[in-house]
């Protein structure tokens, strides 16, 4: 998607095509996969690890949906803006393995998830803001108990600042497409996994000196449900230093791991 000469080569409405697309196929394989997993064939299985008990409508999954082929069109665009900035110089993206060595690959990585992680908490704060949760985010927050199908069940607003992330990252951090692979694969895991509706880490994350800066699904979860706190992304880093943990977060994950482990 991101090869050099790409949009030289297709244009700027093949480059589109062909990003949507692959957004959408990544979307389908990883929401479509945890619902059938968690939801159809393994409902039984997970039960007793859901964390809030009712079940989704047909209506409201079918607004996830529709909402998130909405997102991935647009994420879609932002693919090729970032195709587009590349050819005219104005992104650090290279894409010669030799320019920085094989253990920057592992740097720029990690870098990117943080930046995101840091770049998400403070543009999700900023939705909540009331006149921008009421005119964009409450699109999102229609799914009170989510569902994997939410993960880019956005407002178009709102899916533009998600995917504003991408030309930020490029612009100032060196990247190179491999690296991009794996940071959009790594979203879209931990997007799923927040609107999964069903606990899986096992109960000592709550208490682990390691483990609890990471976020598990009760995390997202208990802010769907009330709109209140936990405005992380992947790790739990900000809301512990902002204070803004839902106060009923560690006991809500307690009760669900302990009660069924």
């Amino acid at each position: 998607m991101f090869s050099e000469n790409f949009l030289e080569r297709n244009g700027v409405l093949i480059t589109w095509l062909a990003s949507t697309f692959f957004i959408f196929l990544r979307y389908l394989l990883f929401a479509g996969t945890a619902f059938l997993i968690s939801y159809k064939a393994g409902i039984l299985c997970f039960l007793k690890r859901k964390i809030q008990k009712r079940l989704p409508s047909s209506k409201q999954l079918q607004n996830e949906i529709a909402h998130s082929i909405t997102s991935i069109i647009i994420f879609g665009l932002f693919a090729v803006l970032t195709v587009l900035l590349r050819t005219n110089g104005y992104t650090l993206m290279y894409f010669d393995l030799a320019d920085y060595g094989y253990a920057y690959l592992a740097v720029s990585f990690v870098a990117s998830i943080f930046l995101h992680d840091t770049y998400f908490y403070w543009m999700h704060r900023l939705l909540h803001w009331q006149p921008w949760f009421k005119q964009i985010h409450a699109t999102h927050h229609r799914s009170h108990n989510p569902t994997p199908w939410a993960s880019f069940a956005f407002h178009p607003m709102e899916a533009i600042l998600e995917f504003a992330i991408l030309p930020i990252l490029v612009y100032i951090l060196p990247m190179h497409p491999i690296v991009l692979l794996a940071w959009s694969l790594w979203m879209i895991s931990w997007n799923v996994l927040g609107h999964l509706g069903y606990e899986i880490f096992p109960k000592e994350f709550s208490n682990s000196v390691w483990f609890k800066w990471i976020n598990t699904s009760t995390h997202h979860n208990l802010h769907h449900s009330n709109s209140r706190g936990n405005f992380g992304l992947y790790f739990n880093f900000w809301d512990r230093w902002m204070d803004t943990n839902d106060g009923k977060y560690r006991q809500t994950f307690e009760n669900i791991v302990n009660k069924h482990s």
